[in-house]
């Protein structure tokens, strides 16, 4: 495949990918899904999926295009706390800022950079497994994806927004902490365990399938052979 044709397969691929984080996105309950003041996700999915097929650099623009949808929702589709996402909201004296561009963009790039590396890092770990470790490593990457989002989005809410935060939900500053915690550990690690879930079977499928780019494919191979 020349080099053209593999720039407009890659772009395909990458547009694929986006077109399902905008749908997810746009289906009321499904992309985000009110808990209380907060939003449960599974925009993340697509974005982790993208990241450990696309490599990195893709999966960092599909993050982008998550966040983009988030500071989209935020504004135009406000709840409590949306203040934390989008400067251009906000609920009484309490306003979003620049830091709401920091809280809804930067974790969600990382979540199309993170999987990638973890999935790399433990293929090579694991290589000597009968299996070549592919089910293993996709399990991890897709949890610390998805944490990615979850521990870095609740961690700046409490750095840049803390007492404003813990005023819009009526707690008192010093319980926002354990509040925060309570969120990591409870609608994280259950986003987590959907992600590991759904990322390791839909990877598996397109690394046996080899359908994807040279790279995707050269994967692929590389499994069959450890098989």
């Amino acid at each position: 495949m020349n080099n053209i044709s593999k720039k407009t397969v890659r772009m395909v691929q990458l547009a694929l990918f986006a077109a399902i984080v905008v749908l997810l996105a746009m289906i009321p309950g499904l992309g985000y899904i009110p808990v209380g003041a907060i939003n449960a996700t599974t925009i993340h999915i697509p974005v982790i999926i993208g990241s450990i097929l696309l490599g990195p650099i893709d999966g960092a623009i599909l993050g982008f295009v998550f966040g983009c949808t988030s500071l989209i929702n935020a504004t135009f589709n406000p709840g409590l706390t949306s203040f934390v996402f989008s400067p251009f909201y906000s609920v009484g004296e309490i306003h979003g800022s620049f830091a709401s561009l920091i809280v809804c963009f930067i974790p969600r790039i990382l979540i199309g950079v993170v999987p990638y590396f973890v999935f790399k890092l433990l293929r090579k770990a694991l290589k000597n497994l009968k299996t070549g470790g592919l089910i293993p490593s996709l399990t991890v990457a897709g949890v610390a994806g998805s944490l990615t989002n979850t521990i870095l989005v609740m961690g700046l809410i409490y750095i840049l927004f803390g007492a404003q935060y813990a005023q819009a939900l009526g707690v008192e500053t010093g319980a926002l902490l354990g509040l925060i915690m309570t969120v990591v550990f409870t609608n994280g690690i259950i986003e987590a365990i959907v992600a590991a879930i759904i990322a390791t079977a839909v990877c598996r499928v397109f690394f046996k399938s080899q359908i994807l780019s040279d790279e995707v494919s050269i994967k692929g191979s590389m499994t069959a052979k450890a098989r």
